[in-house]
C-alpha cells in the first residue's frame, strides 16, 4: 500500500503536489540573461542548479557578497512597531534592531553525522523514545565509530528520511529493516516512493564528532531516539538523485541544537567535502546550552502534539504483510494535530510602499539555504512572477527541472525579545509550500538570514514541554559607518542614499530602507543626522571609519 502523507516543509522532501501554484512555474529565461551555475538546497530533495539574471545584475552568494558580516544596530520605527506599542499602551513606538544589509541568497547546510542501530521497544510500543546515549547494536557487523553516514539536520522535515545509499551502507537493506509499506514523497517537479522502515535507533551529532585524521566517529555526545520508523529511499533510476539522509522535526522537538557559525567545521568523507557550523545537541534544559539575551518565540504547530509515533498496521483480518502492529507510516509528531513544525510568531515584510505585517505562517527551517515567500505574501508585496529580478532553476526529486521567480524585497523584520532582526534587500524565491495546518505556508526563514549569528534552536512545544525558541547572539560588533552602498567608503554616492531619506525635524521616517539613516537614534532624518553624516565623510576610495558615529 502506498500512503501519501502531508509531510511538509520546504526542506522536507514531502510537500504534496497540490502545494504548487501554476503562476510560479515559468518558461525559459530571456536569452539575454546569463546563467550562473550553483548547487543550493531548497529542500533535501530539491536543488537550485542555476540562477538566471540580467548580465549586469548577478545574484549575490556567500562567495561574492561585497560586505559579508557587516551589521548595524539602529532604532527602527515602522507601522508594525507602532501597532505593537499601541496595543501594549507603551509610550515609545520604536525598537532596537540588528540590521543586516543585502544578505546573500545562500546559507549554510547543517551537515551532521548519523548512526542507525537495532534498538527498539517491545512489540506494539509506538512511541519514539529520546535518548542521550547510543543504545543497541550496529545493524551491520562494524564497529560503531566507523559505521555512520553524513546527513543534514532539518527542522523543516516532518519525518526522518534516509537515502538508499546511506541505508545500504548502514546495513538496513541487507538486515531486512524495511517493511512492505510505501510513503509517497512529492516535490516541486514530481514524486517518488520510499519504503517505511521497521523501528530502529537513530542518533546524531555534529561534523566535529568525526576525527579529521582517522575519520572515526566519537559517539559519546550523540543524542537521538529509538523505536522510530523512518522513510528509506528506493534505488533511484539512472540520472535521478538519491534521497538525502535527514533527521527532521521528530528529533528536533526533544533537543536544543547549538549552531556556532564562528566555528566552521570541514570534513572529507568518502571523497566528499562537507562544511557546516559546529553543531552540538543537548537536552533542552542542559546547563551547557549557551544563554543568549535575544530570542524569537516559536510555536510547534499544529498545537496539541503529545508524542512522536508511527502509525501501525492494525488489520485484524490478516492484511498486515509485515505483522500486526508493524509501522505503516514513518514516525511523526502526533497529537490533536500531526506532523508539527516550528512556526515563527510574527514576521513583517516590506517592498517599497507595500507591506505584509504580522505574518504568522513562516517556519524556521535549518535545512533551507534560501528564504521563501508564498503567493499570499507575494501578492501583498506586489511581486509579479512575470517580471522577476532573477530566476532559479530547480531540480526536483525526480530529476526534472523547472524555473521559479526570485525577487529582492526591501526588508524582512523578525520581532524578538531583545534586539529585533532586520534584513534589508533580501533575495527571496516565490514558491508555495504545503503547511501542516492545511493550505500553504506564508514562507520559510532560511539559513541565509542567520549566517552572522551563533544561535540555539531549542525544541519543545509538545505536551508538558516549554515552547520552542530561536535564541541568538551577533558574531561581529554592530557598526554604523554611513557606508550605505557598501563599497568601503563614504562619499557622494552614500550622500545620495542619505538625501533620499531626509524627512525633516519631527517627521517620522518609516521607510525600512531608511532605518540606517536615522543616525541620532530618533525617529526622523533631519539636520542632526546630517551633521553626523558629514563627520563620517571619507571621500571616494577612502575607507570608512567604523567609529565615526558618536
Amino acid at each position: 500500500m502506498i500512503r501519501s502523507i502531508l509531510l511538509v516543509g520546504i526542506c522536507a522532501p514531502f510537500a504534496l503536489a497540490a502545494a504548487e501554484t501554476r503562476s510560479e512555474t515559468l518558461a525559459a529565461p530571456p536569452r539575454s540573461w546569463q546563467r550562473q551555475p550553483t548547487d543550493l538546497r531548497v529542500a533535501p530533495d530539491t536543488r537550485i542548479r542555476a540562477f538566471y539574471h540580467p548580465a549586469d545584475q548577478p545574484v549575490a552568494t556567500r562567495s561574492t557578497a561585497r560586505t559579508p558580516g557587516k551589521i548595524r544596530r539602529q532604532t527602527i520605527t515602522t507601522p508594525a512597531v507602532q501597532r505593537r506599542h499601541q496595543a501594549l499602551a507603551a509610550p515609545v513606538s520604536s525598537a532596537t534592531a540588528l540590521i543586516i544589509d543585502s544578505p546573500p541568497i545562500d546559507g549554510f547546510v547543517p551537515w551532521i553525522a548519523v548512526v542507525a542501530t537495532d534498538e527498539r521497544s517491545a512489540e506494539l510500543e509506538l512511541d519514539a523514545v529520546p535518548s542521550t546515549t547510543v543504545g543497541g547494536s550496529t545493524i551491520r557487523p562494524q564497529p560503531l565509530e566507523n559505521d555512520y553516514a553524513v546527513g543534514l539536520y532539518d527542522t523543516g522535515a516532518s519525518i526522518h528520511v534516509m537515502g538508499r545509499g546511506a541505508a545500504t551502507t548502514l546495513g538496513l537493506i541487507a538486515a531486512g529493516k524495511l517493511t512492505s509499506s510505501d510513503v509517497l514523497i512529492t516535490g516541486v517537479t514530481g514524486s517518488v516512493t520510499a519504503k517505511v522502515s521497521k523501528p530502529i535507533g537513530l542518533y546524531i551529532d555534529g561534523l566535529d564528532a568525526i576525527d579529521p585524521s582517522t575519520l572515526l566517529l566519537d559517539t559519546t555526545a550523540m543524542v537521538g531516539q529509538y523505536n522510530v520508523s523512518i522513510a528509506v529511499g528506493q534505488t533511484p533510476p539512472p540520472g535521478q538523485p538519491d534521497l538525502p539522509t535527514v533527521p527532521g522535526s521528530p528529533m528536533a522537538v526533544y533537543y536544543a541544537a547549538v549552531f556556532d557559525n564562528d566555528q566552521p567545521v570541514t570534513r572529507t568523507v568518502n571523497s566528499v567535502d562537507y562544511q557546516a557550523p559546529r553543531i552540538r545537541f543537548f537536552q533542552a534544559n542542559d546547563s551547557q546550552v549557551p544563554e543568549y539575551s535575544n530570542y524569537v518565540p516559536l510555536e510547534l504547530r499544529p498545537l496539541g502534539a503529545s508524542s512522536v509515533q508511527y502509525i501501525p498496521c492494525l488489520d485484524l483480518f490478516g492484511g498486515c504483510p509485515d505483522g500486526f502492529g508493524a509501522p505503516s507510516t514513518p514516525s511523526i509528531v502526533i497529537g490533536i494535530g500531526s506532523q508539527s513544525l516550528f512556526f515563527v510568531g510574527s514576521v513583517d515584510l516590506y517592498n517599497g510602499a507595500k507591506s505584509a505585517i504580522d505574518k504568522d505562517r513562516f517556519i524556521i527551517d535549518t535545512g533551507a539555504q534560501v528564504t521563501v515567500v508564498g503567493s499570499r505574501v507575494g501578492a501583498r508585496l506586489g511581486l509579479n512572477p512575470a517580471t522577476p529580478h532573477f530566476l532559479v532553476e530547480i531540480q526536483g526529486v525526480d530529476g526534472q527541472s523547472v524555473f521559479k521567480p526570485g525577487f529582492y524585497i526591501t526588508s524582512i523584520q523578525i520581532p524578538a525579545l531583545g534586539e529585533w532582526l532586520t534584513f534589508n534587500r533580501v533575495p527571496v524565491v516565490l514558491l508555495d509550500v504545503a503547511s501542516p495546518e492545511g493550505g500553504t505556508l506564508d514562507g520559510i526563514i532560511g539559513m541565509n538570514l542567520l549566517l552572522n549569528f551563533n544561535f540555539v534552536l531549542r525544541g519543545g512545544g509538545m505536551f508538558n514541554q516549554p515552547d520552542p525558541s530561536l535564541e541568538y547572539e551577533v558574531l561581529v560588533p554592530p557598526v554604523t559607518d554611513c557606508d550605505f552602498d557598501d563599497d568601503g567608503d563614504v562619499d557622494m554616492e552614500d550622500f545620495g542614499v542619505f538625501q533620499r531619506c531626509l524627512s525633516g525635524p519631527d517627521t517620522v521616517q518609516n521607510e525600512p530602507a531608511c532605518a540606517g539613516a536615522k543616525l541620532d537614534a530618533d525617529s526622523d532624518v533631519d539636520a542632526g543626522d546630517m551633521a553626523i553624516f558629514s563627520g563620517c565623510l571619507s571621500g571616494p576610495n577612502v575607507p570608512a571609519a567604523g567609529g565615526c558615529i558618536p
